[in-house]
């Protein structure tokens, strides 16, 4: 198991999707970001099926980044309930997955709170 993930996230238009991808590689939250072809969606919605146009982006990363990821794309998504899903990367090329170490930030580290060692 590495720690790298890759996350699944549909939307509207090939727009959002490209200002999605790029302030997340911009901000280094994210190596790469693919976007695809149109899709039809088929999905219930407030007990109604629905049909619709999307577009996936499937961003490659680290785990330890998911919760900036997350956030970042919850601020821009136009979605209510935006689809955000995050699987793990079990195994992959050793020069890719490093190359993906290299091109994301490290994780924001808790600051240690100094009191807390006290009795």
């Amino acid at each position: 198991m590495t720690d790298k993930v890759v996350i699944l996230v549909t939307v509207a238009s090939r727009g959002e999707g490209k200002k999605i991808a790029r302030h997340l590689v911009e901000t280094k939250l994210a190596a790469c970001v693919n976007i695809s072809q149109p899709m039809e969606s088929v999905y219930r919605w407030e007990g109604k099926i629905a049909s619709e146009r999307e577009f996936l982006l499937i961003i490659k990363s680290t785990g330890e980044l998911f919760p900036e990821i997350e956030a970042a794309i919850s601020k821009i998504h136009s979605y209510h309930t935006p689809e955000i899903i995050c699987l793990p990367v079990i195994d992959g090329s050793r020069n890719y997955l490093q190359w993906v170490s290299d091109s994301v930030k490290p994780a924001a580290k808790e600051k240690k709170n100094p009191t807390s060692s006290l009795p």
